[in-house]
């Protein structure tokens, strides 16, 4: 016999009269304890399935032969769990991904997430204390629903003392949430049925930086803006404002007015504003005789919209302007005083587009000295 056989013949008796001294059953169980153990102290997330039992238990009405009726009310559960109706990802665990699965309700949110997404849903209202568990909330998606204002717990996201974004558009609101926690960054708002926002709506968001609440129905705003004094970005387009909104924040860089009804714009309306880069006001009803003689003759200005109004001359702009829409209004005449109270080699504008097509300008109207005064337009359109 080769002696690797012998070898082998000798081992294999060795083992067997060791293991011949213990019971089968009790190896067994020590081996699956010893499994157990290793895998439990492999990781320090336990993710959950949904062929484990359920994280929480809902309270569903009693039933015989049909399926429990949807709109549970769900019960506590561990703060590590995750809802069987989302997913919560082991490398992002402060993540809680609920969006575009059907949901007529909003799930538990465990106490660990920063960030929750409820987009793409049926969800028709936001029970009081829906997040009371959830104080580290930073990102709250809940767009794309049917959320009605009346439908809403009154201090459901007062409590969110951490949140900064808040993601509402696209719902049923006919009114801003309030209130709201002074941590608040971004506020989305729009595709709702809003139609006005009182002055302390938004009273306190100090350290708010957007605010959209474009194609709502909004028709006053009021001095609502004034106490923002981080405000970046307002877009108020595809609104019912007749006329612009009472003090500016300071801060402000964009304001998007385009699609109300605006015809006027009171004096120095936009000097509170000496960060003020982007102005759109198209599709309006503005004329030259609600605008004052130097309105937009603001230092800061880079873009102002006012295509599609009623002007009949070029309102006076400042040289910093460095594009400028007109199209679509009723001016006759090319004024280059509008963009250069002097003309000479040290003294011209800074515009690089002039949009004026759509007017009752003729081309052969354009003044001599305007290429000397618009040197840097790439682009006139008349």
């Amino acid at each position: 016999m080769p002696r690797a056989t012998t070898l082998i013949l000798m081992l294999a008796g060795l083992c067997a009269s060791s293991l011949g001294q213990y019971n089968e059953e009790e190896d067994l169980a020590w081996l699956q304890y010893y499994l157990r153990q290793s895998r439990a102290s492999s990781y320090n997330y336990v993710p959950y399935y949904e062929e484990e039992s359920p994280a929480y238990a809902y309270s569903y009405p009693s039933a015989t032969d049909t399926e429990p009726e949807p709109e549970p009310e769900p019960q506590q559960a561990a703060p590590w769990r995750c809802p069987h109706e989302c997913d919560c990802p082991p490398n992002f665990s402060s993540a809680m991904y609920c969006d575009t699965r059907g949901l007529r309700y909003l799930p538990f949110v465990p106490s660990r997430m920063k960030y929750v997404y409820f987009q793409n849903n049926l969800i028709t209202s936001i029970q009081e204390g829906a997040f009371d568990n959830a104080t580290e909330l930073e990102w709250l998606a809940l767009h794309n629903n049917r959320i009605g204002s009346d439908k809403v717990g009154r201090k459901v996201f007062g409590k969110l003392q951490r949140l900064e974004r808040l993601y509402m558009n696209n719902n049923n609101l006919t009114r801003l949430p309030s209130p709201l926690p002074r941590s608040l960054r971004e506020l989305h708002l729009s595709y709702n049925r809003i139609s006005k926002v009182p002055p302390n709506a938004l009273e306190g968001l100090e350290n708010l930086t957007a605010l959209y609440l474009s194609h709502n129905f909004i028709f006053e705003m009021g001095a609502s803006l004034k106490g923002l004094k981080s405000l970046i970005l307002a877009d108020l387009s595809y609104n019912s404002l007749r006329k612009v909104p009472d003090g500016l924040p300071a801060s402000l860089e964009q304001l998007y007015l385009e699609y109300n009804y605006i015809n006027a714009i009171p004096d120095d309306y936009f000097q509170v504003s000496p960060r003020l880069l982007y102005v759109r006001m198209s599709h309006n009803s503005l004329t030259n005789q609600g605008l004052s003689g130097n309105t937009f003759n603001s230092s800061s200005l880079l873009e102002l919209d006012l295509s599609y109004n009623r002007l009949q001359k070029i309102p006076r702009v400042n040289t910093n302007l460095e594009n400028l829409y007109l199209q679509g209004n009723q001016i006759d005449e090319f004024s280059i005083s509008s963009f250069c109270s002097v003309v000479d080699v040290v003294n011209y504008s800074r515009l690089q587009v002039l949009r004026l097509d759509g007017n009752a300008i003729k081309r052969n109207a354009v003044p001599p000295d305007a290429p000397l005064c618009l040197r840097r337009a790439s682009v006139i359109e008349i």
